[in-house]
């Protein structure tokens, strides 16, 4: 008994021994009015305004103007600019913290079709990831499951909260569909050719999909009582109440996925990927679709593409008439999330106007996850999600934020990156 407890107080000591590094803790309600003074404000709609106040009160905003009178704390953001929070839409953020550990990751789900798994139950809001999001301006996010045909269902999220509860701000909003592929590569490692050869298979993906949706319309018009968990996920497709988000990359894919949902009557439908979209944007524009793009900073898939596709895809897109925004994932999509102003940023590099790019991240993200009336542009009644940066957010140089605020309530600043640049700082200096 003696050793039992001996072991027990060892245990106790070294738990309590070893330090703790959790996120910060979530920032509290907004208690009096902020008002941020002689900053220029990049509206997030395509306009900016000089030297002007903003004021917000009860995490909203509640004056704008050169002229508007402030109000409770003053801010002095003189020669500094003030942005919406970015918001990056189709992200994994908070479903996978470490590749490696498998107790980590929490993004795909067994199973083909599974439209009622919904990511929002599984959002880490502690996740070191998230964390880090907020430095660089990202605020607010769209989080979606992978894996399978339908791989699940959506939400959007705020990046200050205790749990998934308090993240919410948008509940399943959307499905999430990946399109079968028209071609495919043969399988190396069984001899077969490298060149694309088309997908003998493509048809009947198709119409498995198909199926399960007809499936989903009957049980949601009341043709059978058996309890059907997958059918009622859907049924905001048919109703406009959800929308369905089509990752597709080629030309004949985005068309087939477009005809696909309109004759099953969905919606609303939204294409994420979309690598050939600039090949057929008066499609898409008489079809009432959105576009996700894949990120910017990344290299051409085909040889015989522009060697700077896919840093001008969101350009040709918006100067096409579509609302666009920008898609971080792929390799260490989480991660590099972060980067999300400096893909719009890349667009501005390819003539596209500063504000426009922007809108890219803010307003139009907004609009594509119905979150518009309260985020994405700096408006008066709108909410106060907002953040200070030094210079231009779009760019890596300029993008340093004194001051960040999600629904009126100041945020931590720090993460783990942070944390770590003091640290080696400090040493720099003490080895001098």
């Amino acid at each position: 008994m003696k050793n039992i407890h001996k072991i027990f107080t060892l245990l106790l000591v070294l738990t309590v021994s070893i330090p703790v590094t959790a996120q910060q803790t979530p920032a509290p309600a907004q208690s009096e009015a902020i008002s941020i003074t002689g900053v220029t404000a990049h509206i997030g709609n395509g306009s900016v305004i000089e030297n002007t106040t903003i004021v917000f009160e009860n995490g909203k905003i509640t004056a704008m103007g050169a002229n508007a009178p402030t109000k409770g704390r003053v801010i002095n953001a003189q020669g500094k600019h003030v942005y919406p929070g970015f918001i990056t839409v189709n992200n994994t953020l908070g479903l996978g913290e470490v590749d490696a550990v498998k107790a980590s990751m929490d993004v795909n789900e067994i199973g083909t079709i599974t439209p009622n798994v919904r990511s929002l139950i599984a959002y880490n809001a502690e996740s070191k990831l998230v964390e880090s999001m907020r430095p660089n301006g990202v605020l607010l996010g769209q989080i979606v499951p992978r894996g399978g045909r339908i791989t699940g269902t959506s939400s959007v999220v705020q990046f200050d909260a205790w749990n998934w509860e308090d993240a919410a701000v948008k509940v399943d909003d959307a499905i999430h569909m990946n399109w079968p592929n028209s071609f495919s590569r043969g399988r190396w490692w069984l001899g077969e050719s490298r060149a694309f050869q088309p997908n003998k298979d493509y048809s009947e993906d198709i119409q498995k999909a198909r199926d399960f949706f007809n499936g989903a319309k009957a049980y949601n018009s009341g043709q059978t009582k058996e309890k059907n968990l997958a059918f009622e996920s859907v049924k905001g497709l048919f109703d406009g109440s959800k929308k369905l988000y089509v990752n597709a990359d080629s030309e004949k894919e985005i068309i087939d996925a477009v005809i696909f949902a309109k004759e099953l009557g969905i919606q609303h439908t939204v294409l994420v990927g979309g690598y050939q979209a600039y090949k057929i944007t008066e499609f898409l524009k008489q079809n009432n679709v959105a576009v996700i793009v894949g990120r910017t900073q990344s290299t051409p898939s085909f040889e015989d593409d522009d060697y700077d596709l896919p840093y001008k895809s969101p350009k040709l897109l918006h100067d096409a008439g579509l609302l666009v925004s920008i898609d971080p994932s792929g390799s260490m999509e989480r991660m590099n999330t972060r980067n999300l102003p400096f893909y719009a940023g890349q667009v501005v590099g390819q003539g596209m106007n500063k504000e426009d790019a922007l809108q890219l991240i803010t307003s139009n993200a907004s609009k594509i996850l119905g979150i518009d009336a309260d985020y994405g542009t700096l408006e008066v009644g709108k909410s106060a999600t907002l953040f200070i940066s030094e210079g231009d957010a779009l760019d890596v140089r300029g993008n340093i934020l004194t001051h960040a605020f999600i629904d009126g309530r100041e945020l931590s600043l720090q993460s783990h990156h942070t944390n770590l640049y003091e640290r080696y700082s400090n040493k720099l200096e003490t080895d001098k």
